[in-house]
């Protein structure tokens, strides 16, 4: 295979009109094949290229018939392969980035110290500081024997990591040096300025002092910006690859850690996947918190709230589908809403209350202007993966749209912050419940996680604060409970139509206040099932504003964030994630009211 030549070379120089130059210049490297990089700015010329000896050869003698660049050197170098994928010329504001007004090499810069001669100097054993101006991942792959380092992670922190050097070496020699000198020109320029009185650069920087000096004084290897990455005292390609996530160079003993992925990680930027994801996760919880700040609903909105007419209320008038659908919702609520004709059809025709509607037609019902009441909007993410959300939902806060909220809905909140992906909460818990909630990111994942709810495969504990001290220590309840809503839409026990519903209860802490604290596992999933059963037996739950003591029945609201909390969390869950097929499991961290459990 025909060797390739490689140049690296920079020049400044005042230059002009470079538009049309960069478009002449673009034209021709592409006619000779070449590839790799070419600055151009008002200041100068930098450039990495590599082709044919002749294309190279072709590019120079263009190059120097500018003014200005006539004397532009370069620094060869062969491979048996082409170390770039494309061809870039490009304009930029410096041919280096610095970032300091007022430093101009082409006018000034520090004197230069030609390679045979520094090594001259440490062959002597003079006091010299010699100072590496590269970044520091050039610098892990080697530099000469006990220079100083900057700790640099870009040339712009150079006027910074300068300012915290000794006062002292103002006043002594100084040898700079970089990759090829370019970085030192303007170093020098800058120390000058800053009270330096002794600096010098290293002429052609590294790449000509292995050209002419060897490995001399020096330990490791050049760092290049291709895919050659490094090269060693002889000009030579080194195996030394470079990481893509974090571009380390990475040595041979690098490649073969198992951290070393080729284009994704290596030993020194992998993380452990916990640890990506508390980081992906710090991120999302940010981005929540921005979203609900303030809350959606608290700014007045137009909202439409379709109803979807069911098999069962074919044929049947608005005002009755309503009635059937919303048992809450008395006739008067209703009167004052067809008078102000905010109940139509999906395209817009008013809807009376004696129109007769058929299976499956969908009505809206608008609300002007509405502000929802406030909620709870201190989400906890447990854990996020490619199909699953795991989260510690806060009370108040209903989990999907429905009577008066619409945005402030755990639903909406996760859909802003996980957009363009919107998770479906696999299992409900209700509005004033706390603790631990699943959400799917895919339909995909819903199909394999929601069955899981519906077979009894997946295990919960809930913690419940009851009024009263039950007397056993373990107890269990099946009492059958209403399929069809109660009173106001509410549940009840039913012995003789009612579902099966089982509950075991443990009692973890009986307390001086007359409450105790339980742990109750419902093996089955019905509406208020725990809240019921606790009833029943005579244990409600403190702060429950419907299931009350001695069997009364309360209302269905949503509590306050200034109302008792409903004492009840959704502690621990356990299920087979969808994707890997493992059995996980989840805490939510206990609210306040249950103290340590």
């Amino acid at each position: 295979m025909p060797a390739v030549t490689n140049i690296a070379a920079y020049r400044f120089a005042p230059l002009t009109d470079l538009k049309p130059w960069r478009q002449h210049l673009l034209q021709r490297c592409r006619e000779w094949r070449l590839k790799g990089t070419l600055l151009l700015s008002t200041e100068g010329i930098n450039l990495f290229m590599a082709g044919s000896e002749a294309a190279i050869e072709a590019l120079l003698a263009l190059l120097r018939a500018r003014p200005g660049l006539e004397s532009l050197e370069a620094k060869y170098s062969l491979s048996d392969h082409q170390p770039f994928t494309r061809l870039l010329v490009r304009i930029k504001k410096e041919i280096i980035a610095f970032g300091v007004e007022g430093i101009e090499p082409a006018r000034s810069t520090a004197p230069r110290l030609a390679p045979l001669e520094l090594k001259q100097w440490l062959d002597e054993g003079r006091a010299v500081t010699l100072l590496d101006t590269r970044n520091d991942y050039e610098v892990k792959l080697g530099t000469f024997d006990n220079a100083l380092t900057l700790g640099l992670e870009h040339f712009r922190g150079f006027p910074e990591a300068v300012r915290g050097l000794p006062e002292g070496l103002k006043h002594q020699p100084i040898v700079m040096f970089c990759t090829g000198g370019i970085r030192c020109e303007k170093a020098g320029a800058y120390l000058e300025r800053e009270g330096f009185t002794q600096v010098r650069q290293l002429e052609g920087g590294i790449l000509k002092y292995f050209e002419q000096c060897g490995s001399a004084h020096y330990h490791g290897e050049c760092f290049v910006f291709d895919h050659r990455v490094g090269l060693d005292p002889g000009l030579a390609e080194t195996a030394t690859r470079v990481c893509h996530g974090c571009r380390t160079p990475l040595s041979a003993a690098d490649q073969c850690s198992p951290h070393y992925v080729p284009g994704r990680s290596c030993p020194h930027c992998w993380r452990a996947p916990e640890q990506v994801m508390q980081e992906a996760i710090a991120v999302r919880e940010r981005r929540l918190r921005a979203l609900t700040t303030p809350l959606p609903g608290s700014v007045p909105q137009d909202i439409r709230r379709p109803l979807k007419v069911p098999a069962r209320c074919d044929g049947l008038t608005v005002a009755q589908v309503l009635a059937t659908l919303l048992p809450h919702r008395p006739a008067e609520y209703w009167q004052p809403e067809f008078a102000a004709r905010r109940l139509r059809d999906p395209d817009g025709h008013l809807l009376s209350a004696d129109t007769r509607v058929h299976a499956g037609q969908r009505i809206e019902h608008l609300l002007p202007a509405a502000i929802e009441p406030e909620v709870s909007a201190d989400i906890r993410l447990l854990h996020e993966d490619e199909a699953i959300v795991v989260l510690s939902k806060p009370a108040p806060l209903p989990m999907h749209a429905g009577g008066r909220y619409t945005r402030n809905t755990l639903s909406h909140f996760l859909a802003a912050a996980y957009h363009p992906h919107r998770p479906r909460p696999a299992h409900r818990l209700d509005a004033n419940t706390t603790g631990v909630v699943i959400a799917c990111r895919t339909r995909h994942f819903a199909a394999l996680v929601q069955p899981q709810f519906e077979r009894g495969e997946v295990e919960k504990q809930y913690l419940v604060r009851v009024v009263g001290h039950p007397p056993e220590d373990r107890f269990r309840c099946e009492a059958p409970i209403s399929d069809l809503n109660g009173p106001a839409g509410l549940r009840t026990i039913d012995h003789a139509r009612g579902l099966r519903a089982v509950t075991e209860f443990r009692v973890l802490r009986r307390d001086p206040d007359g409450s105790a604290l339980i742990e109750a596992q419902p093996l089955t999933g019905r509406t208020h099932q725990i809240r019921l059963h606790l009833q029943h037996l005579g244990w409600p739950v403190r702060g429950d504003p419907v299931y009350l003591a001695d069997g009364q029945l309360g209302t269905l609201p949503t509590l306050t964030a200034q109302d008792p909390p409903l004492c009840l969390h959704a502690w621990r869950i356990s299920f087979r994630h969808p994707a890997r097929g493992e059995r996980m499991s989840f805490t939510a961290p206990p609210p306040a009211w249950a103290g340590d459990c």
